[in-house]
């Protein structure tokens, strides 16, 4: 080695390079000027012999062997810095030409560090991860991790063997974050982060911002280009931003896309089913799914989490790849299809998501970089909770509730386990929490990061809800932020869910004891904007299928009350929400490795239920009674919630623009009333609309095919009333149309007709009349009161102030006979409280 290029070298700085342990590489590695020329340093393990060629010349410099591990390096007589390539040759033979990873300056800006150490890069995932990036004309990709612990971390893949000593990672400062630059690597490389800290060996991390993951049970993740599909929703994003579902139809099918449907699983040389060829692609799910959804009359699809999880059985909720849809179902581009297509054909499409915890896995968050870093503390139990008070991470979640709506276009997030976020102590035992600084056990850290997404994602995704799981009945989960809310826009009403089935599983002879579960949830229904779910969680662990837990001697009594509680769930306030196989009455519970039941629908029992739920959906969509003002007071009122004995409830639903009113009417024994009388809104015509008893969908036809003219018969508490035909274990619904007022005659006709008039009013009193009638009862009836009260208040006013001139007397009195005669005091007293008594009832007697 020539002594000039000796002393050029920095012998400690080789040795970190050489031992894997720098955390600036570039310092050492790539072209840095010297007086005496460009000097080039490269790392190539294995490499025999390697060349510098000048990119403007051609001309070729021979790199030096300094360190036998592959360590070489050259002084290149120019005076400036030149581009340039490494030739490599191989034992083997093998020549490559490569652009040197450490030539490239830093890619990610000082600003854009600053705004994630803040916790306010909110478009962090453009940042962080492995993107395909072109640098002064040079094709690569960009990897960035955030790893603030860790001594050294190297981009490793098949590119390089998996040899973390070969693209060691530059830390940008004190941000945490290491980058590289890689030139020539191609989109659909499998790679991971090698990890080592100041005590461990080296391990190897997936990325937590990688947009792709290979097929499971291995967990690579996958570079992926996101701006290569062609997006044709503008539409639909245009009226979606336009929208306020608060006061729109909303009705939820949740889905679980590996086991909607399934096929047969192929088969490798060996006989063993390939992993992954179970399951339908996202295309093929998007145009089944999108059919039959339309079909059925739902608004929007639920997803339970297609985010990159490595376990089957956890459905999606112990997520690994947050950034990344789940390769079970295809490539991120065929997902972005799956969301195109549902919004081209007027579906919305919500995703659940899990910011509460992440499991334990090696490859995955937990202990990222040697440390406690995504997590708060390293606990026994099998899932961690994320450190909400660190801004980097809190910054992780909130872009990641953005990426999915901004890149991926959901229309909502729905939170997984909200109340485990809200509380410090949630399925802790004590002494196994710390209380917060007030000394109370809600997590405040948590509390405040859900106030700043929700901040967040309402001003920048329009339109776009987030909607809480959340069962501790903390306050304001829906309230706006200004009155110190959490800012959601919907919550599960798990309560309702609860008292409603477990009313419904009770056997009708017993029924009539828990009737106030049927009727509770319209106490505390105007604290939230509630979504009344029926979900994945009420169809597993024993619990049984919706159509498995209606009680009934047979099938078809299972499914009459089935069909009720469909049907009072449509009518009752709220949102709604349906998981899969619910729909056509499947009797066993759900199995994720099993599609639902299709083959049931060969039954009519089943496919009558289907198109029962389908006229459910399309009754709920057509009339605005049944969304418009679910969390309007006005739009509901109870008509009877008494009738515990027969277990029958009725109430009304309204619509502002257009006015509509409906009479719901709920029968939940199997008794059929002949003529039972319920109170309506005002004398009018009332049609039945609606009857779960019509024979196309099983029941036993038992209707009210005639309109119902109201009488001006009392009846639960409102003058007018209707008699009609209940069948058993039935909900009915009937539109409201009130009576026209009679038209006005002209006045000679009327003063010259006055036989003719007579006649007209002799059969039946004229709404004007009656109305007239009750009016003036009222005013008379009033000043009557208004007297009696009156009267009343001034013999009050009289006996109080006689009795007082009593007492006072006798009082005197008393003292006058004590001092006369200590010997008669007996008889004194005696005399004056007779003489008080008497006064008393004297003056009573008077009032």
């Amino acid at each position: 080695m020539e002594k000039i290029l000796y002393d050029l070298m920095d012998w400690a700085g080789i040795e970190e390079i050489t031992y894997a342990e720098s955390s600036d590489p570039h310092r050492i590695l790539g072209p840095h000027m010297t007086a005496e020329g460009m000097l080039v340093q490269a790392y190539i393990p294995t490499a025999r012999d390697v060349t510098v060629k000048l990119a403007g010349t051609g001309k070729q410099y021979n790199m030096e062997l300094v360190d036998e591990s592959g360590f070489f390096a050259v002084l290149v007589p120019v005076k400036k810095i030149q581009e340039y390539t490494l030739l490599v040759f191989y034992d083997n033979g093998v020549v490559a030409e490569k652009h040197d990873p450490y030539a490239y300056k830093q890619q990610i800006a000082e600003k854009e560090l600053k705004k994630f150490a803040a916790g306010i890069h909110y478009e962090v995932w453009n940042m962080l991860g492995a993107h395909p990036s072109s640098v002064g004309g040079t094709e690569g990709v960009r990897f960035a991790v955030w790893a603030p612990n860790a001594m050294r971390v190297s981009v490793v893949g098949d590119f390089n063997l998996w040899d973390g000593r070969r693209h060691q990672m530059r830390r940008l400062g004190d941000s945490g974050v290491f980058e590289l630059f890689i030139p020539g690597i191609p989109a659909g490389t499998l790679y991971k982060y090698e990890i080592k800290n100041h005590n461990s060996t080296p391990f190897l991390k997936a990325d937590p911002y990688a947009n792709a993951a290979e097929m499971r049970p291995n967990n690579a993740s996958l570079v992926w280009d996101l701006g290569r599909f062609a997006w044709t929703d503008d539409d639909w994003m245009m009226k979606r931003a336009g929208q306020d579902l608060k006061q729109s139809p909303m009705s939820v099918y949740e889905v679980h896309l590996g086991s909607w449907k399934r096929k047969e699983p192929a088969l490798d040389r060996g006989g063993r089913p390939i992993p992954g060829s179970e399951f339908l692609n996202y295309r093929e799910l998007a145009d089944d799914l999108a059919d039959y959804v339309l079909r059925m009359g739902y608004t929007h699809v639920e997803l339970m989490p297609v985010m990159e999880h490595p376990l089957d059985a956890s459905w999606g909720y112990q997520t690994t790849g947050y950034y990344a849809p789940t390769r079970r179902f295809g490539t991120p581009d065929d997902f972005m299809y799956f969301m195109n297509h549902m919004h081209e054909k007027g579906i919305g499409v919500i995703l659940d998501w899990v910011p509460a915890n992440f499991p334990k896995d090696a490859w995955g968050l937990s202990g990222f970089d040697g440390s406690c870093l995504y997590e708060r503390e390293y606990t026994d139990d099998e899932l961690l909770s994320f450190h909400y008070g660190r801004p980097e991470v809190s910054n992780f979640l909130i872009a990641n509730a953005l990426f999915w709506a901004q890149v991926y276009h959901a229309d909502g997030l729905r939170l997984d386990a909200v109340s485990s976020m809200l509380y410090l102590d949630h399925g802790k035992n004590p002494g196994e929490w710390v209380s917060n600084i007030y000394g109370g056990h809600e997590d405040l850290e948590a509390v405040e990061f859900l106030k700043h997404l929700s901040s967040v994602f309402h001003s920048r995704e329009k339109g776009a809800v987030l909607i809480a799981q959340e069962q501790s009945a903390w306050p304001g989960v829906t309230a706006s932020l200004n009155n110190d809310g959490l800012g959601f826009d919907f919550k599960w009403n798990e309560g309702w869910m609860k008292d409603f089935l477990g009313y419904m599983q009770c056997d009708s002879l017993y029924r009539k004891d828990h009737y106030n579960e049927l009727t509770f949830s319209m106490i505390y229904h105007y604290s939230e904007n509630f979504i009344l779910p029926y979900p994945h969680s009420e169809a597993v662990f024993g619990k049984g299928s919706a159509a498995g837990r209606m009680p009934g001697r047979t099938l078809e009594e299972k499914f009459a009350n089935l069909r009720a509680a469909y049907g009072f769930m449509t009518g009752h306030p709220g949102k709604k929400m349906l998981f899969m196989g619910q729909e056509l009455g499947q009797l066993d519970e759900w199995n994720e490795n099993n599609s639902v039941e299709w083959d049931l629908l060969q039954y009519s029992l089943h496919s009558n239920m289907q198109a029962y739920t389908a006229a459910l959906n399309e009754l709920y969509t057509k009339h605005p009674a049944l969304w418009q003002q679910d969390y309007d007071p006005e739009g509901f009122s109870w008509v009877n919630c008494m009738d515990a004995e027969n277990n029958i409830v009725s109430f009304l639903r309204t619509a502002r623009e257009p006015a509509e009113t409906l009479l719901i009417v709920a029968n939940f024994a199997p008794v059929l009333h002949e003529k039972y009388t319920v109170g309506v809104p005002f004398a009018g015509k009332y049609k039945e609309i609606f009857n779960s008893e019509d024979e196309k969908f099983g029941g036993k036809g038992a209707a009210n095919p005639r309109v119902k003219t109201s009488k001006a018969e009392a009846c639960d508490g409102r003058p007018d009333s209707i008699t009609i035909r209940i069948p058993e274990l039935a909900v009915l619904v009937f539109v409201c149309t009130p009576e026209k007022p009679a038209k006005k005659e002209a006045p000679a006709k009327a003063a010259g007709d006055k036989t003719g008039g007579a006649k007209k009013n002799s059969g039946k009193t004229s709404p004007e009349s009656l109305v007239d009638s009750v009016k003036k009862a009222a005013v008379k009836k009033a000043g009557s009161v208004k007297k009696a009260a009156a009267d009343t208040a001034g013999s009050v006013k009289k006996a109080a102030a006689d009795k007082a001139g009593s007492v006072k007397k006798a009082a005197a009195d008393t003292a006058d006979s004590v001092k006369k005669a200590a010997t008669k005091k007996a008889k004194s007293v005696k005399n004056a409280l007779s003489g008080n008594a008497a006064g008393g009832t004297e003056k009573v007697g008077q009032s």
